[in-house]
């Protein structure tokens, strides 16, 4: 009998098990797994693309209960193997919710450092019978644990939070409040421009051009603001000014001696500013924004040459964009890293391309200025897959269509500059092809916010476009 008893215990037969019941799901009706009194302030239902984007948001509601469907750890759970940031933001999730696991049981809710609490939740087989039978998607689950949660919340709010627009809809229309995620959300529309017009008088403008600085005609300036120093009595005297923190002063700008550099010479005042930010050696972080044909890219690429070739400041320049999904492995095609990548570097390559022209305007070969310089050593194109873990020294670094990055993915890159070495991030904030980041949330708006009020920083945002008349007005018309 004992022997018996032991192989049972060891996976011998066994008696049968009985078929599970409503009572095993509805267990967690009666635990008190949310808030329901007050104990906190609201419970917060948390949609998949919300931890894709940022596995810290877990931990990013202080006092507040979060409750997380099932269905959405079963959508984590397909990620997990992608070499993307979002299969690392997957992963990463999953052992948060591991580490709290082993803390206690997620079906009745561990509490969080912050006071707070989260909870797996399994939607019932009764609530999910109450939403219409068109209904019964993914997104299903996540809506009848929300619907359930309210009804057994007493007055305490439940709020579903996701980034997925058409999840928050339907959430709205079944009565339930909705929030997107927003903990690094830039407003689009106060976006830090990096510049400004100053109205002065006439004195003060025929010192500025004399001497080549005076004191900053206002207190608010952030440092690295350009200025536009404008006579109040006649709008045609003006000067271009940079501000100097350290000094209290603004400067004469720096591209006013090298608006040439590689036969580019700024078109308007947008551009003056961001070619001296471009070749300010104390400046050593520059955002540029900017639509279509605003010229980002090519002053970029003007100034990298002309600081790499012409003065030897840097020993070699580093160029580099996001492919679509950001990560994703670059696949078989034959080539090594830069035939591979060279579909995504064209934009740079026309751009250097238009650069090395001869003086008579003949275009050289196509691309034999691009393949010189990468053959040289002087440009290399690289691929943000394999940015992590590296040290960048001494070199220029330019990070094209930033628009496409995620806040964390953009601190990955910028976290990887070492010494002498300045990085350039430049990108349109309307073009974005990622499903999880929008205007407001991707990685460029994030940083030209967090970076508007550092010394080593510089932003510029440009809005007229300079490439072709056609381009300006399609960029405007469509």
């Amino acid at each position: 009998m004992e022997a018996a008893h032991l192989l049972r215990g060891c996976g011998g037969a066994q008696p049968p098990r009985r078929r599970p019941t409503n009572a095993y799901r509805n267990e967690q009706a009666l635990q008190p797994a949310f808030t329901t009194k007050g104990t906190a302030m609201k419970n917060y239902v948390l949609d998949t693309t919300v931890l894709l984007y940022d596995p810290q948001a877990l931990y990013a509601f202080q006092d507040n209960c979060i409750v997380v469907p099932i269905t959405v750890i079963e959508d984590i759970d397909k990620f997990k193997k992608d070499l993307s940031e979002t299969g690392r933001n997957a992963r990463q999730t999953s052992r948060h919710l591991d580490e709290l696991r082993a803390k206690g049981r997620l079906s009745t809710g561990v509490t969080l450092p912050s006071g707070g609490s989260v909870i797996v939740r399994i939607a019932t087989e009764e609530s999910l019978h109450r939403l219409p039978r068109e209904f019964r998607t993914r997104d299903a689950h996540i809506l009848a644990i929300a619907l359930e949660v309210k009804s057994q919340s007493g007055d305490t709010p439940t709020v579903i939070v996701s980034k997925d627009t058409n999840l928050r809809i339907k959430a709205d229309a079944f009565g339930l409040m909705v929030e997107d995620y927003e903990s690094d959300k830039v407003d689009i529309e106060e976006l830090y421009p990096g510049h400004r017009e100053c109205l002065v008088d006439a004195t003060i403008l025929d010192a500025f051009m004399e001497e080549g600085f005076v004191p900053a005609p206002v207190a608010d300036l952030f440092p690295n603001e350009y200025v536009a120093l404008i006579d109040a009595v006649d709008a045609s005297h003006l000067a271009l000014a940079r501000f100097d923190q350290e000094t209290g002063h603004v400067l004469r700008l720096a591209s006013d001696a090298k608006n040439n550099a590689w036969r580019v010479k700024p078109q308007n005042r947008e551009q003056f500013y961001a070619l001296d930010a471009l070749l300010s050696d104390e400046i050593q972080l520059v955002t540029l924004v900017g639509k279509a044909g605003t010229g980002k890219t090519l002053l970029a690429v003007a100034a990298s040459l002309y600081k790499t070739v012409d003065e030897n400041s840097f020993s070699r320049i580093l160029v580099s964009r996001p492919t679509q999904p950001m990560g994703k492995d670059i696949g078989f095609l034959p080539g090594d890293v830069e035939q591979k990548l060279l579909p995504w570097m064209y934009p740079i390559a026309d751009n250097v391309e238009y650069l090395m022209r001869s003086e008579g305007g003949k275009s050289k070969h196509h691309l034999r200025g691009f393949k010189e310089l990468v053959d040289m050593g002087v440009l290399i194109i690289e691929p943000l897959t394999y940015i992590r873990g590296r040290s960048i020294h001494n070199q220029y670094l330019i990070v094209d269509e930033a628009q496409n990055l995620t806040p964390h993915e953009l601190k990955t890159i910028i976290t990887r500059v070492g010494d002498g070495t300045k990085i350039v991030v430049t990108g349109d904030p309307y073009q974005i092809d990622n499903p999880y980041i929008d205007a407001c949330s991707n990685g460029l708006t994030y940083v030209v916010e967090k970076f508007k009020d550092q010394a080593i920083a510089a932003h510029v945002t440009l809005t007229k476009g300079e490439r072709s008349e056609l381009s300006e007005l399609a960029a405007n018309l469509l």
